[in-house]
């Protein structure tokens, strides 16, 4: 493994992490940050558009009208980067991410 690609690893372990955890706790604002500063540009580098577009279009929609709704966007956006952890081989993380999910 390169030294780029590990650090594209353990960016995604650390991202993982964070997500997991301000999903477990509903903690709305962290997961908006998480998404535009943290997660996008994580994806633009590691070239995983679908994830990037996804985190940008929830950063940049108008502001949900509930908390379920926005808890079901930044839903969509996570199972993105559970299919990025399962294709990098981090099914532990995909895992962690599913169980947030289903908290």
């Amino acid at each position: 493994m390169n030294a780029r690609t590990e650090n594209l690893m353990l960016g995604l372990d650390d991202l993982v992490a964070e997500v997991a955890h301000a999903r477990r706790h509903e903690t709305l604002g962290r997961l908006a940050l998480l998404c535009y500063c943290e997660l996008k540009p994580w994806a633009r580098h590691a070239e995983e558009e679908r994830l990037a577009q996804l985190a940008w279009a929830l950063s940049t929609r108008g502001v949900p009208e509930s908390r379920k709704l926005f808890l079901q966007r930044i839903d969509v956006v996570i199972q993105e980067l559970e299919e990025v952890c399962r294709r990098s081989a981090r099914t532990e993380a995909a895992d962690l991410l599913l169980a947030a999910r289903s908290h």
